[in-house]
């Protein structure tokens, strides 16, 4: 199905349900034009199960995910949502050919040429008694990318919430130095303002940051190796609402002033609504709606109105 569309549904079938023909298009605004997709996902389908119930994590998960935009992924929880942005930076291995960045298969990226493009900033916080500069070691690089490190077509390196042994400069440092790259403390103060930190923090040991505190490193982290995408996992869950706020005038500006690309997991309804493009909604590892955020309200699938009600 063809169509100009921010974001869509890929219908395989020759016949189409009344009742999901909503959840197949939606479309731009008049006069945005079309916008490229910076993933595609086809098909993507988990081997794994809910042990309870038998259903894959996700089932013939199909979307596109325009450049530039911030997309908004939400349901209840076990729905797929974690899973699904794991997909994306390979942090969960994908089959081949289901997921696709910049027309071009992720299983078949190569590490260094794409590990910049990614950020991924998760809501799991684990202090780790290394230094940062240590992870180029490849029996810890193992460990730490949970065996993918020496795979040729790892995709992008984990950036998460740990926090290394050393001050919280030293965190930030942390992707440039893994290609030869030592941040000036003038760019590391920077991030650390973008990241809603004051100048105090440059020489905090991290093993002394609150979980809130290391959710804004691990973002000045990410954000140090100017990715093209962010991919967010509840990345404001421990924050206070004022940091909350700040962090999301963040990602608006990074979109709006670099053309990022955003894709954030959120439980928060009144947070996508805030500052997303477009929203999608999963119920039981299928995506069941894509709206825009004011056109939440309504929402057609029955799970989805009532978490979606329940939510407000």
């Amino acid at each position: 199905m063809t169509s100009k569309a921010s974001i869509q549904l890929v219908e395989t079938s020759d016949t189409i349900d009344e009742d999901r023909e909503h959840l197949l298009v939606v479309d731009m605004e008049a006069g945005e034009g079309e916008a490229e997709p910076k993933f595609s996902i086809r098909n993507l389908t988990t081997e794994q199960v809910i042990s309870e119930s038998g259903r894959p994590i996700l089932k013939e998960i199909n979307a596109e995910i325009p450049k530039g935009m911030v997309v908004g992924i939400i349901g209840p929880s076990g729905s797929g949502k974690s899973t699904l942005l794991r997909a994306l930076n390979r942090l969960w291995e994908p089959p081949p050919r289901t997921v696709f960045m910049d027309g071009r298969d992720i299983c078949s990226l190569d590490v260094l040429p794409s590990a910049v493009k990614l950020g991924c900033s998760s809501s799991y916080l684990l202090y780790l008694k290394v230094k940062p500069l240590h992870i180029i070691s490849k029996p810890l690089a193992a460990i730490y990318y949970r065996g993918l490190s020496g795979r040729s077509t790892l995709d992008t390196f984990m950036i998460l919430y740990y926090i290394f042994a050393g001050t919280v400069a030293d965190n930030v440092r942390y992707g440039p130095l893994l290609r030869g790259k030592k941040l000036a403390d003038n760019d590391v103060y920077k991030l650390l303002t973008l990241a809603d930190l004051d100048s105090s923090f440059f020489n905090k040991n991290g093993r002394e940051l609150s979980v809130g505190q290391a959710q804004r490193v691990a973002l000045a982290r990410t954000l140090a190796n100017d990715p093209e995408v962010l991919l967010l996992d509840e990345p404001t869950s421990a924050l206070d609402p004022i940091s909350t706020q700040n962090i999301e005038d963040v990602l608006v500006k990074l979109k709006k002033n670099k053309g990022m690309t955003v894709v954030m997991v959120s439980h928060s309804i009144k947070q996508i609504q805030r500052i997303a493009d477009l929203v999608c909604l999963l119920v039981d590892g299928e995506i069941v709606e894509v709206l825009k955020p004011n056109q939440l309200s309504h929402a057609k699938h029955p799970m989805a109105l009532q978490f979606l009600q329940l939510s407000n």
